[in-house]
């Protein structure tokens, strides 16, 4: 074979490789074409909440202690019982009565009956109007002025813990609802009755306490330490113009929306949005109802990208390098 002869075999062998590697990569670069998702522009309502866990407690806890050491003699109320301010719960005998009866006793029924009218017991009364939540002690049962005897509390409310980020947006009176873990078909009407002025810090989150109080009476269901779910209606807006939150894109201070024109091209175009629920946020200006808003999307190959057609290994395809891709104001980052 000449050598002019192999020149042109190897020749048009390279042509071949060349022009079967770069009709490869053409495909598959076109197979990683941009698409767009569309979001039209409609109208509707929107409703922002701030959702908050919690715990049910009282939102006054009174322990009551007996004034002097002795012994119970008979407790009148139960945990549950509604009792009015200055009614008798429970009759006592300091340590002294408790011992000259039991010595009475001993000597017949007529002594320890002259003795208890003589000595009478001392009655203990609820300093305030509420709810007995615990019984801590029982008729016969000694005790010291330092246990509590019973505990009150006169209404309950939902201690809920609300992060710093949202705290602002929360009034007093704010309407909310509370659902119980116990109860989740159960929704209890309650307003914002009083903001903490103290933060607390758990595992660097810094939240703040808000008492939520059910309007009305508390359901017979509600007890002290259930755990409950918050929802604050902070506002609601009706028959706005809405555009889904992936869609926004901030830029330069400025909010954008990539809108398709009437000739199907897209074009950025400034925007001037109001409240937000964390899908959707109300345009004030700028676009129009039934405009539709685009989201460059990026559709992948099933083959790895970046390959390179002309290695027999893989590898990069040529000019590639590290590429950063979708940042938090959309594909290709800012």
């Amino acid at each position: 074979m000449t050598s002019k002869k192999m020149k042109l075999i190897v020749g048009t062998a390279v042509v071949l490789v060349a022009a079967t590697g770069g009709y490869l990569y053409w495909k598959n670069e076109k197979k990683n074409e941009v698409v767009y998702k569309e979001h039209v522009l409609k109208r509707g309502d929107l409703e922002v909440t701030i959702l908050a866990t919690g715990t049910v407690q009282p939102e006054n806890r009174l322990e009551i202690k007996a004034p002097v050491a002795g012994r119970m003699e008979q407790v009148l109320v139960k945990e549950g019982q509604k009792v009015n301010k200055g009614q008798i719960i429970a009759v006592m005998s300091s340590t002294e009565r408790a011992a000259m009866l039991d010595a009475a006793r001993a000597k017949g029924d007529e002594e320890y009956k002259r003795w208890s009218e003589l000595y009478l017991p001392t009655p203990i009364m609820a300093p305030i109007s509420g709810t007995i939540i615990l019984r801590s002690v029982e008729a016969g049962q000694t005790f010291t002025t330092t246990d509590a005897i019973l505990t009150m509390s006169d209404r309950l409310t939902v201690k809920a813990q609300v992060d710093e980020t949202d705290i602002s947006q929360i009034k007093l009176n704010e309407v909310a609802e509370i659902v119980l873990d116990a109860y989740p078909g159960e929704k209890i009407s309650a307003t914002a009755d009083q903001i903490a002025f103290d933060s607390k810090t758990v595992n660097s989150v810094t939240t703040y306490i808000v008492d939520v109080l059910p309007k009305g009476k508390a359901p017979s269901y509600m007890r002290s330490g259930m755990t409950a779910n918050v929802t604050f209606f902070v506002q609601n807006k009706k028959d706005v113009l809405l555009v889904a939150n992936e869609a926004l894109k901030v830029q330069n201070g400025a909010t954008i929306l990539q809108i398709r024109g009437a000739n199907g091209h897209v074009v950025p175009r400034d925007v001037k949005v109001g409240i937000s629920d964390g899908k959707f946020t109300e345009i004030l200006d700028g676009a129009d109802e039934g405009e539709v808003a685009v989201v460059p999307q990026v559709k992948m190959t099933s083959e790895k990208r970046g390959t390179n057609p002309f290695s027999p290994m893989g590898g990069k395809a040529p000019g590639s390098g590290s590429r950063r891709s979708g940042g938090p104001g959309g594909p290709g980052g800012p």
